[in-house]
């Protein structure tokens, strides 16, 4: 069974979380939802999640795919070291990692987007002026970005298609009639 990891912060993107934990979910995959804080998270919009998981419970496990959604969060994202270490383990095995709207500037701090290509919402281009701007979801090598809530459906299909084929990625799709 794939793993993965989806890391949230108060002030998380709710479609940007919830889209990749259910397709991901539909697809079978062992998804791990952690917070970097308290278990109970209220996202942008005000709705409540609860984590299963912290941090700390996981930071010495590995995942196939960690996932990091945006919103006001990626702020209290950037500033957390378990996080970048975390990301910098996992980019060394050469595990998938994915960051969808500001989230990338995670990545950055990280030291994970240099010499690759890579997209992101526009209110983070002056900290990452190479975003390509043409892409919904942009792959290069092990590293999957996404530039926001419109482009979650998308962003989280190419994770199942990386984790389980573009058969699988196909017939989620056709599931929710995209």
């Amino acid at each position: 069974m794939q793993s993965v990891l989806v890391v949230l912060a108060e002030g998380f993107e709710e479609i940007e979380a919830i889209t990749p934990i259910d397709l991901l979910r539909r697809a079978e995959a062992e998804v791990t939802i952690a917070s970097i804080g308290d278990l109970e998270l209220t996202g942008r919009s005000g709705i409540r999640l609860i984590a299963e998981s912290t941090l700390d419970n996981v930071q010495d496990k590995t995942f196939d795919l960690i996932v990091i959604p945006g919103g006001p969060a990626f702020k209290i994202l950037r500033q957390d070291l378990r996080l970048r270490t975390l990301l910098q383990r996992h980019a060394k095995e050469e595990k998938i990692i994915a960051a969808i709207c500001a989230a990338p500037t995670t990545l950055l701090d990280a030291g994970l987007l240099k010499d690759r290509a890579y997209t992101a919402h526009f209110s983070v281009s002056d900290e990452l002026p190479q975003i390509v701007k043409t892409q919904a979801v942009v792959e290069d090598g092990p590293i999957i970005t996404s530039q926001g809530a419109g482009t979650a459906t998308t962003f989280s299909l190419a994770l199942v298609q990386r984790l389980f084929g573009k058969e699988k990625a196909d017939e989620i799709a056709a599931s929710i009639c995209l």
